[in-house]
């Protein structure tokens, strides 16, 4: 065993490393995958692309920068939130009114919610077309501007301010407060 860091060695070509650096991180990695992860299969699935990730990427570590079980660390973390997220994401297969339908047994708070919901949705279908597309991206979907912007083809900046004056709209419609009072509005 060298003296040189696994990852190092395995941006050098070092066959033995990549043996050894699934032997040493492999643990830390399951871990975090496991613990981030519901599915037992999903976290297996994860594991295999942040290792490959992580040699994709041994030749950007610097020790100067970071141990080596931080780099690893950081690279699982955040192949593992870009899983989560993508699977937040994909498409619901219910539809938004048999999201909003009132389950027979609920809680005063949960029936609150309904209602609220429902309102909003109302609130949502008087909006200009455009407008609802990007507040259904957006808070349904959860996608980001960028995303809308991507998946829409309209630029960066409409898609701003279809989100703004979407919201804005649906908030004067469901009555919730002096518009001229929003300064900002995140979505």
């Amino acid at each position: 065993m060298s003296n040189e860091a696994i990852l190092n060695r395995i941006a050098n070509g070092d066959q033995d490393a990549v043996q050894e650096c699934l032997k040493t991180y492999g643990g830390l990695v399951w871990s975090l995958a496991r613990r981030m992860l519901r599915n037992s299969d999903d976290a297996e699935d994860a594991v295999q692309e942040i290792f490959v990730d992580i040699w994709k990427n041994a030749g950007r570590f610097d020790p100067s920068q970071s141990s080596e079980t931080t780099f690893i660390a950081m690279i699982a973390r955040r192949r593992l939130i870009d899983r989560i997220r993508f699977t937040q994401r994909r498409l619901s297969p219910d539809s938004i009114e048999d999201i909003l339908a009132e389950p027979a047994d609920v809680s005063k708070q949960s029936v609150q919610t309904v209602v609220e919901a429902k309102e909003a949705y109302k609130a949502l279908q008087q909006l200009r077309p455009e407008q609802k597309q990007v507040l259904q991206l957006s808070i349904i979907q959860g996608m980001s501007h960028q995303e809308i912007a991507d998946a829409t083809g309209m630029p960066l900046g409409t898609v701003k301010t279809h989100a703004r004056r979407g919201l804005i709209q649906a908030r004067e419609i469901m009555g919730l407060g002096d518009p001229t009072s929003f300064k900002e509005v995140a979505v």
